[in-house]
């Protein structure tokens, strides 16, 4: 059998092995003479070390039987048959290998075959051959390593995308830290301004205790001075005697008693006076009676104004936007620090340059815009105040506030000249009607309320959300109002009868704010996730639903054209969202929460205040 190492292929050829084998030798036993002993046997060191010597050899000879020869074979070059054996077989040939080794065997036979012609293969053929084989080889092999280098490269492309990733995530994760430690400062500097106002509650809770107990020791010495007086009275009376005088000295006092719980009016028998005779009188009168169709129980009572549907400012929405207008839109003009803690609200003088804004430092000041120099400052409210609104007639300035109270302020008079109380819980807004008799409320109590001026008495309470009452707005110069809730919906009402009208849903979240624009035929609503959707009027349904969170969005607003809407944003901007063509522009510059703001009358500019008690004005 011979072996081509370069092919690793096998060619058969019959070789005859002689195999030397121990088994069939026939062993001669030798007795051994125990009792022969060498006569001449002399302890020699010559014969030690022969001795010696010849166990060695005995060990070698033993040594060399026990290796086992393994038969080597011999290397022959291969003939010329062979070679067209092999090559036929490695190629599956048999029916040409059979035809072959029939002819060749014919041939030989009858020797046609010449000895050059059954030599040996010349070594070019099988050099050729084992090369052949080699490119074969060597050509999987660079397959394999093209395999492996296309994995390797598939491999890189995917961890340098894993690392970008990675190196986009870690910045994002850095971006959220520094975020996270801006508002932790701001939220510091937020709780530091509640310190003052908690020493100044606790001073006044002092006060307070203080004077209790000085009221307390008055009432108990005024108390111990009457006992004193009525002991004297007493003893007088028995020393003086007389049947006469007793009988009559209690009449006399019944008879002053009763005035004096009247006021100085006499009683009747029964124990009432002459206005609730004539009220009883009235009752009975009208009981029997049928009402006229124009009585009013309270004849100061205000009529509401016809729904004429005419706006005198819509010529104003055919002028483009200001924020369109510029390129670049509205840019940071001024800023002014206004109060001491955070702008919930703001509202724009009538005819005038004067802004009004109302503070969670209790107060309500006023303004000439847009140099910010201060005119007015309005102190009466317990409680943070709220919302603020100018009348019509510029003359007045209502407030709502979270000690649960509306407060009409008049600039004449320079004073709170009535104050409504008939919400029982915070109250978030006011507005006034366009024909400045009627007010508008709502509050945390889950009411919007309507306030008559001129009666000053509260004409309907708004009952129908099932939450908080976050806003609420007359529609220009008709008598529709619109409220949104914490209960996720918007409200359409009539105002002359205080009934709902239509009720929006579409809100996942608290909605803080809704607002018509100036032609009353769209309306804007915000909500606590920061969604801001559009509503169509006539048909009730949204045409537009705008995602600027994950941050609260607090405030909208239309421009006066109507193509613009600004969004107070908790991230400390102000979101301009295009209704046309639903492109959105951020407005930095508050350092926090964007509470509110207001576009004037012309849209030349836009107001803004936050949390971080500074008034910014936008042109």
């Amino acid at each position: 059998m011979d072996i081509d190492p370069e092919n690793e292929k096998f060619y058969l050829e019959r070789e005859q092995l002689t195999v030397d084998s121990d088994d069939e030798f026939q062993y001669e036993e030798v007795p051994v003479d125990e009792d022969f002993v060498a006569p001449d046997l002399e302890e020699d060191l010559d014969l030690a070390v022969r001795t010696i010597r010849d166990s060695k050899d005995d060990e070698l000879a033993t040594a060399r039987k026990e290796v086992t020869h393994k038969a080597q074979v011999t290397k022959h070059p291969e003939v010329v048959d062979d070679f067209v054996r092999n090559f036929l077989v490695r190629m599956g040939m048999e029916r040409t290998l059979d035809c072959f080794q029939t002819e060749w065997y014919e041939l030989q036979q009858r020797g046609f075959l010449n000895e050059e012609d059954v030599g040996v293969v010349p070594d070019i053929y099988t050099r050729n051959q084992n090369l052949d084989s080699e490119i074969k080889f060597l050509k999987g092999e660079v397959e394999k390593y093209k395999d492996a280098a296309l994995k390797a490269k598939d491999l890189y492309v995917k961890l340098r995308k894993e690392r970008d990733y990675h190196r986009m995530h870690h910045k994002r994760v850095v971006q959220e830290k520094n975020k996270l430690i801006t508002d932790i400062k701001r939220l510091k500097r937020h709780y530091a301004q509640y310190e003052p106002t908690l020493q100044q509650l606790k001073k006044k809770y002092e006060v307070a205790m203080k004077e209790k107990m000085l009221s307390k020791l008055e009432r108990d010495r005024a108390m111990g001075q009457v006992t004193g007086l009525q002991s004297t009275l007493k003893s007088m009376e028995s020393f003086k005697g007389g049947s006469a005088k007793l009988v009559a000295q209690p009449s006399m006092t019944a008879s002053s008693t009763r005035i004096c719980q009247q006021g100085g009016v006499p009683l009747d028998a029964d124990g009432r006076g002459p206005t609730q005779r004539s009220l009883k009188l009235e009752r009975e009168s009208m009981d029997v009676q049928e009402l006229p169709k124009d009585y009013k129980r309270h004849p100061n009572d205000s009529e509401f104004p016809k729904d004429k549907g005419v706006n005198p400012y819509i010529g104003i929405a055919k002028v483009p936007s200001g924020h369109l207008a510029r390129s670049g839109g509205f840019r940071l003009s001024n800023t002014f620090q206004a109060h001491s803690h955070p702008v919930s609200g703001l509202a724009l003088h009538p005819r005038k340059q004067i802004l009004a804004t109302s503070s969670d430092d209790t107060t309500w000041k006023m303004w000439a815009v847009p140099g910010g120099d201060i005119i007015m400052t309005g102190e009466g409210h317990t409680d943070w105040v709220s919302e603020c609104d100018f009348h019509p007639s510029g003359t007045k300035l209502a407030t709502s506030s979270g000690d649960t109270t509306v407060k009409i302020w008049d600039f004449s008079k320079a004073e709170c000249v009535h104050t409504f109380t008939d919400h029982t819980h915070p109250v978030w807004c006011v507005n006034w009607h366009s024909c400045g008799d009627f007010l508008a409320s709502c509050s945390m109590d889950n009411t919007a309320k309507v306030w008559d001026l001129n009666s000053v008495r509260c004409r309907y309470t708004l009952r129908g959300h099932t939450d908080s009452v976050n806003s609420i707005e007359f529609l220009p110069f008709s008598n529709t109002l619109l409220t949104c809730s914490a209960d996720k919906t918007l409200s359409l009402w009539d105002a002359r009868q205080g009934l709902c009208a239509q009720t929006f849903y579409g809100h996942m979240h608290s909605v803080n704010f809704a607002t018509f624009n100036l032609k009353g035929d769209t309306v804007a609503s915000c909500d606590s996730y920061g969604t801001v959707k559009l509503w169509d009027v006539r048909q009730g349904a949204p045409m537009v639903s705008v995602d600027c969170g994950p941050h609260p969005a607090n405030r909208v607003a239309f421009d006066p054209a109507g193509q613009v809407l600004a969004v107070a944003s908790n991230d400390s901007t102000i979101k301009m969202y295009e209704i046309a063509n639903g492109r959105i522009s951020s407005l930095v510059g508050h350092e926090d929460a964007v509470q509110c703001l207001i576009f004037d009358r012309t849209g030349e500019y836009m107001v803004s205040g936050g949390s971080d008690c500074t008034i910014r004005i936008w042109s």
